[in-house]
């Protein structure tokens, strides 16, 4: 029963930090976010077996941890207030050509990320050929162009 509890409060644990930390696709990962989870991978593994090793005691944390994600994924189907609380909701961050600053500083975002989303998915160069840029759920940033005049 250790390892249940372990494992519940280490994911409910990190599931907080991860919301706080922000979101970032998997894909746009820095070399210093990889390291930081290498980090957290190996803090977690600890804290989850403790001083138990074992075969059965490592099953037991992984169908713990599984049965919590599944749970999760079931409660975010059937309520969008839970939806929205575990991962959020799309975030505009440029509105017809204009960077909306706060809510780029909130993203811990720069000018140069949307920028960089705008030229490898339409080719756009400058900001005021954007129409919206969101912040997606998943961390990846859309990219709508204005109407060409």
């Amino acid at each position: 029963m250790d390892s249940v509890l372990r494992a519940a409060a280490m994911y409910l644990a990190l599931m907080v930090l991860f919301k706080i930390a922000g979101r970032r696709s998997l894909a746009e990962l820095t070399t210093f976010d990889f390291v930081l989870l290498m980090i957290i991978g190996e803090a977690t593994q600890q804290a989850l077996l403790g001083d138990d090793f074992s075969l059965t005691n490592s099953i037991v944390v992984i169908v713990t941890l599984i049965a919590i994600d599944v749970g999760l994924s079931l409660l975010k189907q059937r309520s969008q207030w839970v939806s929205q609380l575990i991962d959020g909701g799309p975030t505009i961050v440029v509105e017809n050509g204009k960077v909306l600053h706060k809510r780029l500083r909130h993203a811990r975002l720069i000018e140069a990320d949307i920028m960089e989303a705008a030229r490898s998915s339409q080719g756009i160069e400058t900001l005021d050929q954007i129409k919206f840029a969101i912040l997606e759920r998943n961390g990846k940033i859309s990219v709508i162009a204005q109407e060409p005049s």
